[in-house]
């Protein structure tokens, strides 16, 4: 969940106990800084640990400094502010009430309770509560398990073996909130793309290529698709759809905003020119001028080019050239699609852009003849700098849309953004490497599975191997398919990217939303009821994300209460399904408990 939530109930702590009167403003702006910290580290974590995991090979080869995080890390969320900010308008302003931002909705409603207090704040603080001791007892203690599948008896067991059918949805309050605030229509839409993947493309698969071993992709694999389990299919071929889908929605979403993306340089032109233009824009709809943005992006972009040229491509101009044509276009380009999934799910699909990020650069940087260990390097920080620009510009997003819902100034928002940036990536450098010479990325407590999935992808690629292109293909078909017959292309994309036991819980969420509110024939009864579970549901999220960072420094200290054979046990997931019920229950019952 976003950093944004805990930084927020800090803040309305601290402000409070302080008494600070009128500190909503201010808390907007703190748990925007704040949030920094969780962009940068996403955009981090998904790639640079890659390069420590490729150094155990090529030891002689990697190095790596902590220049390469702290700039990598800086100068790509510098990046995906200043591209964003252009859009800003459209997503926050223009497309008011259409997306249903369900991470920005679940701040706002901490920060606003934290203002106003009384009945607001109760029935938040209560979820809050309920919500983080359930995850918190599920991380820490392990009393039942966090997922329920279909393996639970022989008949599932059998079912996954022979068919390759599984159906698996995690049970937490966190992943319920969310799905209540995202609500039916979208969590459907994510549910169907989900389904698809899971019920159609994987059994078939099975199906069509049984008895082969398909590892163009991937020489390592050595088992035939018939012996492999749903989730490897899912993990090898179903996913690569997946991510092809969400590239060419990002290319339709690019068409789309053609319009905006036209005035938003014509603007900047204008401004450069000296020519002067609108002045008497309101307060809440100002942005940095677009001189500034202008300028800084061409700034921002000479920087990572010296920093290619020095540290990166030892001195090659072309190599530096073609890297930072890359970065600027590939991040320029999935910039509306980071900022799309959040609006929508509240779920950046990061990891997949970044990957689709590394294959095009290890195919672009072999073609122009850069390979071996020294292009995979290249390519690990090209796609630092992309993985964190996409990671800050939809993170950003949330920050903005909580500052239109609260009358904040967009350009201060935007402004103290930077100073957020700037300390996040010196703190995740540090991090990083202190968190590799204690544990190791490669194994054990830290096995990084983006970052490891990065490592094995382009180590291949830069040794001559080729990527799947041809699933990619498939999914940016379907996209296209999808958009014609009206479909949201990126929801779709990002349920068959997105593991299925956090898809489903989405629809259960948006399915107590769509119960809650329409159970009255009284409209005005049926909004505050579906109000009131939005509190709720913010207070689940709230909770569980709070509760979640407790649970993460009990085992970084060493204390783990879990039992692992108890969590193997079957009946640990009927006990996960019952507990889940009853959460649902009490949702159900609490949203609909409204004073007349």
């Amino acid at each position: 969940m976003e950093a944004a939530i805990p930084i927020a109930i800090i803040a309305v702590g601290v402000s409070g106990a302080a008494k600070r009167k009128n500190a909503l403003g201010e808390n907007v702006i703190i748990q925007s800084i704040g949030a920094s910290s969780g962009v940068i580290v996403a955009g981090a974590i998904f790639t640079l640990p890659a390069l420590y995991i490729l150094q155990e090979t090529y030891p002689k080869e990697i190095t790596v400094t902590f220049a390469q995080v702290f700039i990598s890390s800086l100068l790509g969320g510098v990046l995906g502010i200043l591209f964003l900010i252009p859009f800003r308008k459209y997503f926050v302003s223009d497309m008011h009430g259409k997306y249903p931002f369900p991470e920005a909705t679940a701040t706002t409603q901490v920060l606003v309770s934290g203002e106003k207090g009384g009945s607001q704040a109760k029935p938040l603080l209560m979820a809050g509560i309920i919500g983080g001791l359930y995850d918190f007892i599920v991380a820490t203690f392990g009393w039942w398990n966090e997922n329920f599948t279909t393996r639970v008896c022989g008949w599932g067991e059998m079912m996954a073996d022979k068919a390759k059918i599984v159906l698996k949805i995690n049970t937490g309050a966190a992943v319920l909130g969310l799905g209540y605030i995202v609500g039916l229509k979208y969590a459907a839409i994510i549910c169907a793309g989900s389904l698809v993947v899971w019920l159609v493309i994987v059994p078939g698969m099975s199906i069509l290529f049984g008895d082969q071993v398909l590892n163009a992709w991937n020489p390592a694999l050595t088992q035939t698709v018939s012996e492999m389990s749903p989730e490897l299919i899912f993990k090898e071929y179903a996913k690569s759809i997946g991510i092809g889908g969400i590239a060419m929605a990002g290319v339709i979403g690019i068409v789309r905003s053609w319009g905006i993306i036209k005035s938003a340089v014509g603007l900047a032109s204008k401004e450069m020119g000296g020519k002067k233009v609108e002045t008497n824009v309101i307060r809440t709809q100002k942005d940095l001028s677009m001189k500034i943005i202008a300028f800084g992006s061409i700034f921002t972009i000479l920087l990572i080019s010296v920093f290619f040229f020095f540290d990166v491509m030892h001195g090659n101009v072309l190599h530096s050239i073609v890297a930072i044509l890359l970065v600027a276009g590939i991040a320029f380009l999935f910039t509306t699609v980071a900022a799309n999934a959040i609006a929508i799910v509240g779920t950046n699909p990061v990891s997949g852009m970044t990957l689709m990020t590394l294959i095009l650069a290890s195919v672009v940087m072999v073609a122009v003849g850069l390979k071996g260990a020294t292009g995979m390097v290249a390519a690990l920080v090209m796609g630092g700098v992309v993985c964190t620009a996409l990671s800050m510009a939809g993170g950003f997003i949330t920050d903005l849309k909580i500052g239109y819902w609260l009358g904040s100034t967009p350009a201060k928002q935007e402004t103290w953004k930077f100073l957020g940036t700037l300390v996040s990536a010196a703190t995740v450098g540090g991090v990083i490497m202190i968190l590799n010479k204690t544990y190791g990325f490669s194994s054990g407590a830290l096995a990084a599975p983006q970052a490891n999935a990065m490592a094995a992808v382009i180590d291949p690629l830069m040794n001559g191997v080729g990527a799947p292109w041809l699933l990619y293909g498939v999914g940016a078909v379907l996209a296209l398919v999808l958009t014609y017959f009206k479909v949201p292309a990126l929801a779709f994309a990002l349920g068959m990217f997105i593991p299925l036991e956090l898809n489903l819980p989405l629809l259960v969420g948006g399915a107590v939303n769509w119960y809650v509110t329409s159970r009255s024939k009284d409209e005005a009864v049926n909004t505050e009821r579906g109000e009131k579970g939005t509190l709720l549901a913010s207070g689940f999220i709230a909770g569980g994300a709070l509760m979640g960072v407790v649970s993460a420094a009990m085992r970084f200290g060493g204390i783990n209460l879990v039992n692992e054979e108890w969590l193997n046990n079957p009946w640990s997931e009927v006990a996960s399904l019952g507990a889940y019920i009853l959460l649902i229950i009490w949702l159900v019952k609490a949203s609909m408990h409204i004073k007349k």
